[in-house]
Formats: C-alpha cells, structure tokens, sequence
C-alpha cells in the first residue's frame, strides 16, 4: 500500500487552523466593533455601571481619581469589558460553529438549545449581581462606616467590583455545566444527588472566596449556586432519559447481526 504524501496528511490540520484563526479574527472584529460603536458613550456606561454606588454615597460624596489618568482610562476600560460581554453571544457562535461538524446529529440538537441557555444564563448572572447583589452590599458597605470617615471610591478601584458580574455570570452556567457532565457520562444523577450535601457546602465556600468578607454577599451568591444545582439536576433527569431512550430505539432499527 502506497504511503499518503505528508502533504495531504498535514491538510486537515491546517484547515482546521485556518478555520479556527478565521472564527477568531471574526470575534475579535465583533468585539471591536462594538466597542468603537460605544466609545463615544463611555463615561455615560461609567455612570450607569457604577449607580448602585453612587446611589449610597453620603451626601456631598462622590467618586474620586487619585490617578491624573484614571478619569480617562477607567471609562475605556468598562467599555471594553462591555463590548466583549456584548459581544458574547456572537463569540460562542462562532464557538459552536468551529466545534458543529465533529459532532454526532443527536448531540447537536441537544447542543443548540444549550448554547442559547448558557448564554441566557450568563446574562441573567450578571444582572443578579447588578439589580439585587451590588445595591445591598454596598449599602452595607458604608452603612458600616465608622463616625467621622466619608466613604469616597476611587473610580479605576471600582473596576474590580465590577468582575463580580463575571463571577455571577459563570456560577448561573451551572445548570448547564451539569447536564453537560450527565449527557456524556462522566457522573450519573443517583451520584449528584449523593453528593448534594458536599455541593451545598462548596457553593458557600465559593461564595466566600469570590464576595467580598461579608456574610450577605457571600450567601447572595451561594443560595442561588445551590438553587442553580438542583435546576440542572432536574433537568439532568430527562435529558438523559431522552437520550437513553432514543439510543434503545435506534438499537431497535439496527438490523440483526448475520449468524456466522
């Protein structure tokens, strides 16, 4: 038998290379896109981003730039960090798109509405966080402030509150991540519902480790990563009997094998 020319044996990779930069290149254009499309509202995002703050700083309080360039850099900052979550739903796309043709049909009927569930998901973590998490906590924050000291944020250290959207944004995924590990086998729903108790614990370590010291912020985000659980391990049940039983009946369709 004849040997495949190395040529023709390094072509798959290099398409897949090809594809894999050209999907890149289209993400990274969305992202700038529309960052270039926010640009010009920059300081107004700020404002809106950092409300539930500002809405609980004393009176004659404001935000602050110890750094001359903060003011400046701090704004283009958040924009970009909205243009890349604005962007997401076409970054998972394209995601989805890359990874499509090695799947199995059964397996992508499935993975479309997981796709749009986990980026639902991800939406809705982030605005938990926004809506409800971010007012109670800082309120709690300077409500706590000694008699005499003004509560004052600089504006580029708040920035770092701010990657608990992404945080909340990942935990929500959860109910995804376990029906992900259901479907392929790796753990069974009778081995989930063994180890609930160890979840429920890990849920407020993780809270602990990703809220800021207090115990509000960290049960906030444990609750609902325990709530989250269970949504994926309901779910988890009749994805896999579904699944169990449309492998039964194309089992079934499959002819005898011939006697030898």
């Amino acid at each position: 038998m004849s040997e495949i020319p190395e040529q023709d044996q390094e072509m798959p990779l290099v398409s897949h290379l090809t594809e894999l930069r050209t999907r890149l290149l289209r993400c990274v254009a969305a992202v700038f896109l529309i960052f270039i499309s926010l640009l010009y509202f920059s300081k107004q995002i700020y404002a809106y981003a950092s409300e539930p703050l500002r809405r609980f700083l004393p009176e004659g309080a404001t935000m602050i730039s110890i750094d001359p360039a903060s003011a400046f850099l701090a704004p283009l900052k958040l924009t970009m960090i909205v243009s890349v979550l604005l962007a997401m739903p076409i970054i998972l796309g394209q995601i989805w798109g890359f990874i499509a043709p090695g799947l199995y049909k059964h397996e992508k009927r499935i993975a479309v509405p997981m796709l749009a569930s986990s980026i639902v998901l991800f939406y809705a973590g982030m605005a938990f966080a926004y809506y409800l998490v971010f007012p109670l906590m800082f309120h709690f924050f300077i409500s706590q402030a000694p008699e005499g000291v003004t509560t004052m944020t600089d504006v580029n250290s708040y920035l770092d509150f701010l990657t608990l959207l992404f945080a909340f944004g990942l935990t929500f995924e959860i109910p995804v991540a376990v029906v992900l590990l259901t479907l392929i086998g790796v753990v069974d729903v009778a081995y989930l519902k063994k180890i609930r108790p160890y979840v429920i614990i890990g849920c407020f370590v993780v809270g602990m480790i990703l809220t800021p010291p207090d115990p509000m912020s960290q049960t906030l985000l444990a609750v609902p990563m325990w709530m989250l659980f269970e949504v994926g391990l309901l779910f988890s049940r009749f994805v896999r009997k579904s699944r169990d039983e449309q492998e039964d009946s194309e089992r079934a369709d499959q002819p005898p094998a011939p006697l030898p």
